[in-house]
């Protein structure tokens, strides 16, 4: 007698492999911020640079919210990789260097060129060293200043003037003008560092807070509120200056500054991991 197959015999399901393509939530919000920053560039040579300053803190917004969804829905792909670099070149580094040019430099001369050109080929040598040491360097800090924080902290500080009555347009060498030059500069310089930037991914959701902490974000949303691009600038200049805290402190106490926590054997690489 053959006897009766039981619930163990039965053939498994073969799980289908999933499929390597595009997926579209995620590169949809990269694509949102993409559009962000050439709408931006558009308001720019319309002489709507308040416009054209939200635009790109929209585009930062978006860009850290494509990769978060992409880990949340299980969707991360080689595609979105590269598309997202791309899109923060240009948001974060072809875009605010123009905005700053065409505000404040342009009637420099050739001399305006230079900071302009520094801060977009530093956001390019930035982006190129994250995507090379992704995998070794310290989760805890970013090796120089990141791309949405330094086009932030140019960004800012042409939305705070212009948020001005008193400075509706910039005189060629005044001191506004001097300042977007020294600013962008500041930016620039600032990506291509080994500065560690602490990346505020790291930390543990179930640990609770005290409540002070609460009362602290409810008064730096309604100081945002109130001022949103002084607020703003404010806080980026803390940031863009708190890399270089750390680098001190840590020097001082004679503790290691590199942010990259393991070794590379690659000697094509070995520049890049000091």
């Amino acid at each position: 007698m053959t006897p009766e197959p039981s619930e163990d015999d039965e053939p498994s399901l073969a799980v289908r492999p999933r499929r390597k393509g595009i997926y579209a939530l995620p590169n949809a919000i990269t694509l949102g911020a993409l559009f962000s920053a050439f709408y931006a560039i558009v308001m720019a040579m319309n002489g709507r640079f308040e416009v054209a300053c939200v635009a790109i803190f929209a585009a930062a917004i978006l860009d850290s919210l494509d990769g978060r969804v992409a880990r949340m829905t299980n969707t991360q792909s080689a595609f979105g990789e590269q598309m997202d670099s791309l899109s923060d070149m240009v948001a974060f580094g072809a875009a605010p260097a123009l905005i700053v040019y065409m505000w404040a430099l342009k009637d420099m001369g050739k001399p305006g060129w230079i900071p302009a050109f520094v801060y977009i080929a530093g956001a390019a040598l930035r982006l190129a060293r994250f995507n090379v040491n992704i995998g070794v360097v310290d989760k805890r800090f970013f090796q120089g200043l990141p791309s949405p924080a330094a086009a932030a902290l140019v960004i800012g500080f042409i939305w705070a003037v212009v948020d001005q009555a008193a400075y509706t347009g910039v005189q060629p060498g005044s001191w506004v003008a001097w300042a977007a030059y020294g600013v962008t500069l500041f930016a620039g310089l600032s990506m291509v560092t080994n500065a560690p930037f602490y990346s505020f991914k790291v930390f543990d959701r179930r640990r609770s807070v005290p409540f002070v902490v609460l009362v602290v974000i409810m008064l730096g949303i309604g100081l945002a509120a109130l001022d949103p691009s002084r607020v703003l600038f404010g806080a980026f200049c803390v940031y863009g200056l708190s890399g270089y805290v750390i680098y001190a402190w840590r020097k001082a106490k004679g503790k290691p500054v590199s942010v990259i926590s393991t070794s590379t054997d690659e000697p094509d690489e070995r520049g890049l991991h000091q």
